[in-house]
C-alpha cells in the first residue's frame, strides 16, 4: 500500500527501478545525439571522452554531497531543503529559483529538439514560414510538433507520477537496448582510424566540452526533488543517485567512441544528426540509423519527463515554504500533483519552440550555468550542516565528508568561472544573458519580499509562519 510522503497530499509510490528510470532517463536526453559532432570537433574523440570523464568526476562528487543530504531529508523539494536549513531563507530562494532556471531550460530544450529531431524522419515537416530568429527560419508545422509534444507530457505528468514513472521505464527500455546496438555496431564495424584525431584544440577543445556537461549531466537531482513520492529507506535512495550519475557518465563516454569510430572527422560536422549518422555507417544500414534517432526521440522524451516532474516538484516545495505564491502548491485532489506548478511549467516548455532551433544552443549555456550555481550553493550547504549539525540522522553517511563537499565546491566554482566574459564559454550575447537576466530580475523582486529566517532545523515552519502573517515581513529569527 503506497504510504503518504513528507509533504502533504504526496504519495510515496516509487520504487527502485522507478527512481533509476527517472534520474537516468533524465540525465540522457537528447544532447547525445544533435550535439556529438560539435562536442568531436571541439575536442577530438578521445578529447571529448576526457572532458565526460571530467565532468562526471565534478557531477559525481556533487552527487555524493546530494546523496547524503537526501537520506537526511527525504522530502520533495531537494536543494530547496538542503540550503534553507544550512544557510537560511533568501540563499534558499537563491538556489532554488536559479535551479528552476536550470530545469526550465531543459524542458524548453526537449521541446524544440524533439521537432529538430523528427527532421530526420520526415525532411518534409517544415511548412507554412511563420518568421526568422537568429537566422533560422521557424515553421508553423515544426512548432506545432514541439507544442504537442508538451502538451503530452504535461497531460502525462498533471494525471499522476505512477503513469509517468511507468512511461518513463518502457522508454529507458528501449534506450538501452540503441545503446546496446550502438556499441556492438562499433565493436563490429568501427574503425581506430576514425577516431583520430584522439585530442584536438587542446586543453580549450576539453573546456568546450566539459562546460556543457552540467546540462547533460543534470538529472540525477530530480531524485531530491521527487523524494516525497519514493518508498525506500533513505540510505537506498542515495545509493541510488550515485549509481545514476556512474551510469550517465558511462553512457555518454560510450557516445563519444562509437560515433568517433563510425565517422571520419569531416562527416560528423557535415551531419545534422551525427550519432544517426555513425549508426548507419557502423551496421552499414540507413534502418539502423532510424532505429537511433527512434532511441533519441524515447530520450528526448524521457528526459523531458524527469525533469517536468523535478521543475514542478521545486516549484511546489518553494510555494509551501512561502517563497512562491500558494497558487503553485495545489495539490489536485485526484491525481495527487501538484497541477498548478505542472501547468505553469509545460506552459513555458510550450512557448519554446515558437523561437526555433537557435533556441537548442541559447538553453544549454544559460542552463549549464543555472545548474553549476545551484550544485555550488548545495556543496556548501553540505559542509555547513556537516559542521553546524554534526549529529543529524544521515542514513547515507559519506567517507572524508569535508574532502568531498571542499572538492564539490571548488570545481562548481572553477566550472562556473568559464561562463564569464572573456572564458573559453562565455555566455552569448544577447539572447544568453537576456534569458540569464530576465530570470534573475524577476528573482529579484521576489527575494526582496522575502523575510530573512536564519538557518535551523525549523528554518522552513519558521518561513512559513512569516510569510502567512498579516503585515509587512519582519526579520524572524
Amino acid at each position: 500500500m503506497a504510504e503518504h510522503g513528507d509533504n502533504s497530499g504526496l504519495v510515496r509510490v516509487l520504487g527502485r527501478l522507478d527512481v533509476i528510470a527517472i534520474a537516468f532517463g533524465a540525465m540522457i536526453g537528447f544532447g547525445w545525439i544533435v550535439l556529438t559532432g560539435g562536442f568531436l570537433e571541439d575536442a577530438g574523440s578521445g578529447g571529448a571522452a576526457l572532458a565526460f570523464v571530467l565532468g562526471g568526476i565534478v557531477v559525481g562528487l556533487v552527487g555524493l554531497t546530494y546523496a547524503e543530504l537526501v537520506s537526511a531529508m527525504p522530502s520533495a523539494g531537494g536543494e530547496h531543503n538542503y540550503t534553507l536549513r544550512a544557510l537560511g531563507s533568501r540563499p534558499a530562494f537563491v538556489t532554488s529559483w536559479t535551479l528552476v532556471l536550470g530545469y526550465v531550460s531543459v524542458v524548453a530544450f526537449e521541446a524544440v529538439a524533439l521537432p529538430q529531431t523528427l527532421l530526420y524522419l520526415a525532411p518534409d515537416l517544415p511548412a507554412g514560414k511563420l518568421w526568422s530568429i537568429a537566422g533560422y527560419d521557424v515553421y508553423a508545422t515544426w512548432a506545432a510538433v514541439g507544442v504537442v509534444g508538451a502538451i503530452i507530457v504535461t497531460t502525462l505528468n498533471y494525471v499522476g507520477i505512477r503513469p509517468a514513472a511507468v512511461f518513463q521505464t518502457i522508454a529507458v527500455l528501449f534506450l538501452l537496448v540503441v545503446g546496446v546496438l550502438l556499441t556492438t555496431g562499433a565493436v563490429i564495424g568501427g574503425s581506430g582510424e576514425n577516431l583520430e584525431p584522439l585530442f584536438s584544440g587542446g586543453v580549450s577543445g576539453v573546456l568546450l566540452v566539459l562546460v556543457a556537461t552540467p546540462f547533460l549531466f543534470v538529472g540525477f537531482d530530480v531524485i531530491p526533488q521527487s523524494a516525497g513520492e519514493i518508498n525506500l529507506p533513505p540510505r537506498r535512495i542515495g545509493r541510488l543517485l550515485v549509481i545514476s550519475v556512474g551510469l550517465a557518465v558511462a553512457w555518454y563516454v560510450m557516445i563519444m567512441l562509437t560515433v568517433g569510430s563510425g565517422l571520419v572527422s569531416g562527416k560528423r560536422t557535415e551531419s545534422e544528426l551525427p550519432t544517426a549518422e555513425a549508426m548507419s555507417a557502423l551496421w552499414n544500414s540507413s534502418t539502423m540509423g532510424t532505429v537511433l534517432v527512434v532511441g533519441g526521440i524515447a530520450g528526448i522524451l524521457t528526459s523531458w519527463n524527469g525533469f517536468l516532474l523535478g521543475a514542478s516538484r521545486l516549484v511546489y516545495a518553494m510555494a509551501s515554504s512561502g517563497m512562491l505564491p500558494r497558487w503553485f502548491a495545489r495539490i489536485h485532489p485526484r491525481f495527487g500533483t501538484p497541477a498548478n506548478a505542472v501547468l505553469f511549467i509545460g506552459g513555458l516548455s510550450i512557448l519554446a519552440p515558437l523561437f526555433g532551433r537557435q533556441m537548442l544552443v541559447w538553453l544549454v549555456d544559460a542552463g549549464s550555468l543555472s545548474i553549476i550555481l545551484a550544485y555550488l550553493m548545495v556543496a556548501l550547504s553540505f559542509l555547513v550542516l556537516r559542521r553546524r549539525e554534526p549529529e543529524m540522522a544521515r542514513p547515507f553517511r559519506l567517507r572524508y565528508g569535508r574532502i568531498v563537499g571542499t572538492l564539490a565546491v571548488l570545481l562548481s566554482f572553477g566550472t562556473g568561472v568559464l561562463f564569464l566574459p572573456g572564458m573559453p564559454a562565455e555566455l552569448i550575447w544577447p539572447a544568453e544573458w537576456f534569458i540569464v537576466g530576465a530570470w534573475w530580475l524577476a528573482g529579484v523582486v521576489l527575494v526582496l519580499r522575502l523575510p530573512r529566517i536564519r538557518p535551523g532545523a525549523d528554518a522552513e515552519q519558521r518561513l512559513i509562519r512569516a510569510t502567512r502573517a498579516k503585515g509587512p515581513a519582519r526579520n524572524t529569527g
